[in-house]
């Protein structure tokens, strides 16, 4: 496969692709980037671990998609507008480093908060329309923490290419038209969302449901497919002990978010 490049230091690739690197300081990562010729293709993918087969898609695509896949793990902390939601969200990292090379990632990013936030978050990219609605109104902040995270990423990797899956559509959004708006050259790529068996959207926060909530969260999927009354659909899901937060419509697209054991979950679907 390396014969189609040109001015690309071989041994180097090779090497990187053969056995998957991880690095915490960026300053590390950006030495290995700059070995290579700006003729490499890199694909990107951003998670903030808890890894799960939705996030394997992204990466296999990543993979074959690119010369090299890039991987970051990293919980955002700027985008927890909830102490405790901070807290209790998952961390996996032997886990996640078993599923990221068996998906096809050859570099882990993995960096420490003081390093990638030097300014302690003084420097805050926002937008002042989409991410004021649908998960923007009950978690203010939210998307501010977002956008600043995957800008700061994408000038650090220099991806051709990230990957996004569709399930999080809002933040997917976002991230595209902040790309358009600030010039820059990677291409945000949606990705299908990866559902389980029963049609649940496949989450990190999916773990943290009990065994009883877990059997009633593909009633969000259920509830988004069915019903076009927000009314009748907030009835029924709180008749099963759900809680609705908002049922929308927006850019051709049906959003729904809701609460089961105070485990937050979202989808949506294409009208």
């Amino acid at each position: 496969m390396f014969l189609k490049f040109k001015n690309i230091n071989f041994l180097a690739l090779k090497t990187a692709m053969s056995k998957m690197k991880v690095f915490h300081s960026i300053q590390d990562f950006i030495t290995y980037r700059d070995s290579f010729k700006n003729d490499i293709k890199i694909g990107f993918v951003p998670t903030m671990g808890a890894l799960h087969s939705g996030h394997a898609a992204l990466i296999k695509r990543g993979s074959q998609e690119n010369d090299l896949a890039v991987l970051s793990i990293f919980v955002n902390a700027t985008q927890f507008n909830n102490k405790e939601d901070l807290e209790k969200y998952p961390r996996t990292w032997e886990n996640d480093l078993i599923l990221a090379e068996a998906s096809g990632a050859q570099v882990v990013l993995s960096p420490r908060f003081a390093e990638i936030y030097p300014d302690n978050y003084r420097y805050i990219l926002s937008e002042n329309s989409f991410s004021k609605m649908l998960c923007g109104t009950s978690r203010p902040g939210h998307f501010n923490g977002v956008l600043t995270i995957v800008l700061k990423l994408l000038l650090i990797t220099r991806a051709n290419k990230a990957y996004f899956g569709e399930k999080d559509f809002q933040q997917l959004k976002l991230i595209q038209d902040m790309t358009a708006a600030l010039f820059l050259k990677t291409e945000i790529v949606a990705c299908a969302t990866v559902r389980a068996s029963d049609g649940l959207a496949l989450s990190s926060r999916n773990a943290r449901l009990t065994l009883a909530g877990r059997k009633k969260a593909p009633l969000i999927y259920k509830t988004l497919l069915e019903y076009s009354d927000l009314e009748k659909a907030a009835l029924f899901l709180k008749s099963q002990g759900i809680e609705l937060e908002y049922f929308e419509e927006h850019f051709g697209r049906r959003f729904i978010a809701g609460t089961i054991d105070g485990v937050r979950l979202i989808d949506n679907v294409a009208l």
